[in-house]
């Protein structure tokens, strides 16, 4: 008797151990995580000649309060903290040691700029902390056999350049191009994806100027640029300078077929600045859903993500910029709960990187997200857009940035 009992205790506790969730799903956890908590970093240029680009760090911490609100993520409250950096690379550096050594952040997500991630890059490599979803569309993000800790988000600039030179193959064969491009990674980008577009054809462009992000105007390269008798201008600036480039191309009455990089068509801090006079036929690319666009005015995704502005951030109300941060947000939300109880930064990376066909509500109809283990470039599908009246208006199908097509 004495024996059967023992045996049934026995049996007892290996069943109630089999079912014990803290024997079956160990909670594994990274700096900066507990059982209430996960604190992300993110560093931005509140201030600075890149300040345009502020307002994705503001609706993310925004877009973080209305999860906070709802329970958090697998009941974790996410604790944002973002810091300044003036679009100063050396500043980039010191915030992020701040938030790696000090805060004890388990990741940085969605800094801002090509200068600043490319100063920091091989410090979140050497700590192997999360560089995650960079807020940049340089091509340098997409190197997971070097950098295996620094994946981007944003379709590279390279491809989306490519695409215009490949439109313009087709549509502008015998065209005289002007380029006018930032002096860093992320102007140069732009340049080498116009020029493999070109397919070899790159004595069309009869004109390059580089500009430095501490010039207070670009008014004498427009000036330059227009004297070279190009009819196609190639506008790769970032949103202050987009601004001054369209402004004075009006004020001169050059009138090129103008296309302006995607990181540059908001409405809001670039064509209403510049005049939308000024802005007429301008081309671009896009991936996200226009918020402003009278298209998406019954869609049910720009609906939900102007409830969340109404909510959280009403400043961001018809701001594409906007757009990019609540979709950058969500997407890190969506890995964060894959992870589920494993909060380790490795598990982090790893499910970053397995993300198959995630489509976050502001994308484009047929845009969808797609990472591996050997492919960091999450956006690789774009759409062209055409500024009319007071809107940009799509045209053309969804186009593959590798390769320009369908």
């Amino acid at each position: 008797m004495f024996r059967l009992h023992v045996f049934a205790l026995a049996a007892a506790s290996v069943i109630a151990i089999a079912f014990c969730p803290s024997a079956s799903a160990e909670k594994k956890y990274g700096p900066g995580v507990t059982d209430t908590e996960i604190k992300i970093g993110n560093i931005a240029p509140y201030s600075g000649p890149a300040s345009a680009f502020s307002i994705l760090g503001k609706v993310q911490d925004a877009y973080f309060k209305k999860i906070n609100s709802e329970g958090g993520i697998n009941g974790r409250k996410i604790n944002f903290i973002s810091y300044d950096d003036a679009y100063s690379p050396p500043k980039t550096v010191e915030q992020a040691r701040k938030l790696v050594e000090s805060d004890e952040v388990l990741l940085i997500f969605s800094a801002i700029g090509t200068p600043g991630n490319a100063a920091i890059q091989k410090y979140m490599n050497s700590k192997k902390v999360p560089q995650l979803f960079v807020a940049s569309g340089a091509s340098r993000w997409n190197d997971p056999k070097a950098f295996p800790w620094t994946m981007g988000w944003i379709g590279t600039f390279e491809t989306e350049a490519r695409i215009y030179g490949q439109y313009l193959l087709t549509e502008a064969p015998a065209s005289k191009i002007a380029v006018l491009y930032q002096n860093d990674d992320f102007g140069k980008d732009y340049l080498k994806g116009l020029k493999a577009g070109l397919q070899g054809r790159s004595a069309l462009i009869v004109a390059e100027e580089s500009y430095e992000t501490s010039e207070p105007t670009i008014d004498s390269h427009i000036v330059k640029l227009k004297a070279s008798g190009a009819d196609v201008f190639l506008d790769f600036t970032s949103p202050k300078f987009a601004a001054q480039a369209i402004k004075k191309m009006g004020e001169l009455g050059w009138r090129p077929l103008h296309f302006l990089s995607g990181t540059s068509v908001s409405i809001a801090n670039v064509i209403k600045p510049a005049g939308f006079e000024n802005a007429q036929n301008i081309i671009s690319s896009v991936y996200l859903k226009d918020p402003s666009a009278t298209q998406w005015a019954d869609d049910a995704g720009v609906e939900s993500f102007n409830q969340f502005l109404s909510g959280y951030f009403p400043e961001g109300r018809g701001e594409i910029l906007a757009a990019l941060g609540y979709t950058m947000a969500q997407t890190l939300e969506e890995v964060l709960r894959r992870c589920g109880d494993d909060l380790t930064r490795e598990n982090v990376m790893a499910q970053a990187a397995n993300l198959r066909a995630f489509a976050p509500s502001m994308l484009q109809p047929g845009v969808a997200i797609n990472t591996s283990a050997t492919d960091f470039s999450p956006i690789e599908q774009y759409r062209l857009t055409r500024f009319k009246g007071d809107t940009w208006q799509l045209f053309g199908d969804v186009l593959n940035a590798e390769t320009g097509t369908r």
